[in-house]
């Protein structure tokens, strides 16, 4: 099945779909089948990282997906224990044996953990990889406007990418702000808010019911709307059909500030600032 996802241009002018599909927390034998099940419903971009320990699966699916390699973008991350400019060029060569792979389309690093005091050699490592073509694009994870403003300064290569928690509940004004104005690609994890609480607020519900659509993609034509990249994260095939299907609709004015209206500033996740320390 062709895509209909729209790509964004990332700062260093490579192609990123839009919208993506995650497997966080999906088993390595289901994220096999998961991805083979979203390749088949469009998605183009898959999203894994070390930490998911579901590489391998991951890459058997996009090898056997009759696909072309360079019309899937596949991203992974290098993990908290693993960073450093040489455990990290070991990590990614760890990454790409699992996956099966010559080249990943974008490398993260995870997460700053700012007391090890380590993502700036790690960033290194991810340029060299960029520059040996290894990774055609490099960036961050769950980055905070500090840690970001350090890299800017101390490195060469600004990030093309910044992967974090984005939902109505914690719309990250701030973060979406700082990397507009440095050309870095806002990518939501946890766009939906892991769980049913969002998808139950009076206000998506209604937006839904307007559309004659269903909360989760509503919630999705948002992050769509807004410029996000977002990688909803299914393990049903009903839903991972569901969810790449918010291209034929637009919300309007009244919808989105119905949604604006909803940010509490309020995370699902760890606080970047001091995750990883221990």
């Amino acid at each position: 099945m062709s895509s209909k996802v729209p790509p964004i241009i990332l700062n260093n002018g490579v192609e990123m779909p839009q919208l993506g599909f995650g497997v966080w927390q999906v088993p390595d034998k289901e994220a096999e089948r998961a991805v083979a099940t979203a390749l088949d419903a469009g998605y183009r971009s898959i999203d894994t990282a070390a930490i998911y320990r579901n590489e391998k699966g991951t890459g058997k699916a996009v090898a056997s997906s009759g696909l072309r390699r360079e019309d899937v973008f596949v991203t992974t991350k290098v993990w908290n224990n693993e960073q450093g400019y040489d455990a990290t060029l070991r990590a990614f060569d760890a990454s790409l044996k699992k996956l099966r792979l010559d080249y990943v389309d974008l490398y993260l690093i995870h997460w700053p953990v700012p007391a090890q005091d380590t993502y700036v050699d790690t960033y290194r490592a991810l340029e060299k990889l960029h520059a040996d073509g290894r990774a055609r694009a490099i960036g961050v994870s769950n980055f905070l406007t500090p840690h970001l403003r350090r890299l800017l300064d101390e490195t060469s290569v600004v990030p093309a990418v910044n992967q974090i928690e984005l939902h109505p509940h914690l719309q990250q004004h701030q973060s979406r702000a700082f990397h507009a104005e440095h050309g870095i690609a806002t990518e939501a994890w946890s766009p939906l808010g892991q769980g049913k609480g969002l998808l139950e607020v009076p206000a998506v519900v209604a937006i839904a019911r307007k559309h004659e659509r269903t909360p989760a993609q509503v919630v999705l034509r948002w992050h769509l709307q807004l410029g996000n990249v977002v990688i909803p994260k299914s393990v049903t095939p009903s839903r991972i059909r569901e969810n790449i299907d918010v291209f034929d609709f637009l919300l309007d004015d009244e919808d989105l500030a119905a949604i604006s209206a909803l940010d509490e500033d309020r995370r699902l996740g760890p606080d970047p600032a001091a995750f990883g320390a221990n």
